[in-house]
């Protein structure tokens, strides 16, 4: 995963409690903010919300948009968001870290494969939710990779 996908820009810690719908709009907004997509994927990540749950376990929940809405990304990028109290997402489950993501073509299997591997192990998990620096974050979502 290249710096172009996940950089500093990208990386926002430290969110104050907000609705699910709310908390999906502005992952939502920032995609389009850093030009990855275009605004009307947001509403097809809420019709993804509205359909399928997005929350993937330890914490976590990786807004994207509906396969109908994939013709609004302009390219590949991946937005992360730290929220210490966490995000209801219904069901008992609570994302601390909400992961938005625009994958261009067939990319978006490569990025969800890449978070899911880190996501996986909840000490990588907690490492994220505890990072006080959007440094810490690109380092552990990239595996201390170097920039392509």
């Amino acid at each position: 995963m290249n710096r172009t996908i996940l950089n500093e820009n990208n990386v926002v810690l430290n969110v104050a409690k907000e609705t699910k719908r709310e908390a999906i709009a502005r992952v939502g907004r920032l995609l389009v903010q850093n030009g990855y997509v275009g605004e009307k994927y947001i509403e097809g990540m809420q019709k993804r919300e509205e359909s399928l749950s997005t929350y993937v376990g330890n914490g976590v929940a990786i807004p994207h948009g509906m396969p109908e809405y994939m013709r609004y990304i302009r390219k590949s990028g991946l937005v992360v968001f730290q929220y210490p109290e966490g995000i209801d997402f219904g069901d008992g489950n609570r994302a601390y870290l909400l992961i938005g993501i625009a994958g261009k073509d067939d990319e978006h299997i490569e990025i969800l494969a890449g978070i899911a591997l880190v996501c996986q192990e909840e000490e990588n998990v907690l490492k994220l939710r505890q990072a006080a620096s959007k440094e810490e974050i690109i380092e552990i979502l990239t595996d201390g990779e170097q920039d392509d």
